[in-house]
């Protein structure tokens, strides 16, 4: 089957406003740019993101964010948003911060038909206990808290050990960014922009891909394909410029030696 569609503005015009997004990369690494400015343009509003990271201010998951277009995000770091924190702590934003290993996990079970695990992480702290801060109002009241989970002791090697259930994670709509893709939806990603675009791209009921490059089917070597396309219903290649319109997040330069 053909998944490729003529542009980004064809491949999100259905997703509508209120939906969940799943949405790849890591603080700017493997983000999906295209589509998400593509959403941007579409005027989709009232979304909730789960994303590792809301993007900068000025690029990523940041440009929705910045018109008011998120109204939740679930993720597990943001602390390079400026307008992030300002948004969450005026009110406007709620926000479920999830640690880093179990929001990849839940997304992971989503993807895998798997509702529920248990884990270690967050054992006797307010992640299992409830009670963090998800929403406050315009004058610093917290109006929304955590609930508590459900916690469970099992044996392991080193002696019983309490657990907390947590829950999978399935979107509406995922959004990911690969280096190379077929027309079948097949996708490689390079280096660490693999990060979360797999997990992304499993555990969204129609996943849209931007694929730096388009190849053939029967291209990619099935050993080096990392999202297969089972996971994926629309693909969508970038122009030359389109992939290499890469923001690096947090530049660090060394004196040239010599200089």
């Amino acid at each position: 089957m053909d998944k490729v569609v003529g542009s980004a503005a064809e491949a999100v015009a259905d997703i509508p406003s209120g939906a969940t997004l799943s949405v790849g990369g890591f603080g700017l690494c493997g983000i999906p740019s295209v589509l998400i400015s593509a959403l941007l343009e579409a005027g989709t509003t009232d979304l909730e993101a789960v994303s590792n990271n809301c993007g900068v201010d000025d690029w990523g998951l940041g440009l929705l964010l910045a018109e008011k277009r998120i109204r939740r995000m679930i993720s597990s770091y943001v602390g390079e948003n400026k307008e992030f924190a300002r948004q969450y702590l005026h009110g406007e934003l709620e926000v479920e911060l999830t640690p880093q290993g179990t929001l990849a996990e839940r997304m992971r079970a989503g993807g895998s038909g798997i509702p529920a695990f248990f884990t270690a992480t967050g054992v006797g702290t307010q992640v299992a206990e409830g009670g963090l801060p998800w929403k406050y109002d315009a004058e610093g009241n917290v109006v929304v808290s955590s609930p508590a989970k459900q916690t469970q002791v099992f044996a392991t090697p080193e002696g019983d050990k309490e657990f907390v259930l947590e829950h999978a994670i399935v979107a509406d709509f995922g959004l990911v960014r690969a280096w190379k893709g077929d027309r079948h939806g097949n996708l490689v990603y390079r280096d660490s922009a693999r990060n979360f675009n797999p997990l992304a791209a499993m555990c969204g009921r129609v996943t849209v891909a931007e694929v730096e490059e388009l190849v053939e089917p029967g291209e990619l070597d099935p050993n080096q394909v990392h999202t297969p396309g089972v996971f994926v219903q629309r693909v969508v290649p970038l122009t030359p410029e389109q992939a290499a319109d890469k923001r690096i997040e947090k530049r660090t330069v060394r004196p040239k030696e010599g200089a």
